[in-house]
């Protein structure tokens, strides 16, 4: 069931400040690659369409590639958190992996969270 609801997000200082469309009973995923695992995030994706930047759309973030570089892990520069990364989705649309953590109000135990093996890609 596809239950699109508008949440709030922000990196830690609030320079980076926007709002997401997103279904949080879909898929949230936790990958184990060498970064992931790291970083701690929760990720949901959406399309690029469905991400409105209140602040920060004129804040250069710091991005950070590896692996086959196909996806942008952007940072705040002010405080370091990363609260999305951006890409191409198989079928060449632009897409926003949400760091779900940094989503204002949600309940982080009530999630359905998919592990993913990213380190074995």
């Amino acid at each position: 069931m596809n239950e699109l609801k508008t949440y709030e997000g922000q990196c830690h200082c609030g320079k980076v400040r926007f709002d997401v469309k997103v279904d949080l009973g879909g898929q949230i995923v936790s990958c184990n690659c060498s970064f992931c695992s790291r970083a701690g995030a929760l990720m949901a994706f959406v399309g690029a369409d469905q991400v409105t930047f209140r602040a920060g759309s004129d804040v250069v973030l710091t991005d950070y590639q590896f692996g086959k570089k196909h996806i942008h892990h952007e940072f705040c520069p002010g405080c370091g958190v990363r609260p999305f990364s951006r890409g191409t989705a198989p079928d060449g649309r632009a897409v926003y992996a949400i760091n779900v953590r940094c989503l204002d109000g949600v309940d982080l135990d009530a999630l359905k969270v998919t592990k993913v093996d990213g380190r074995s890609l």
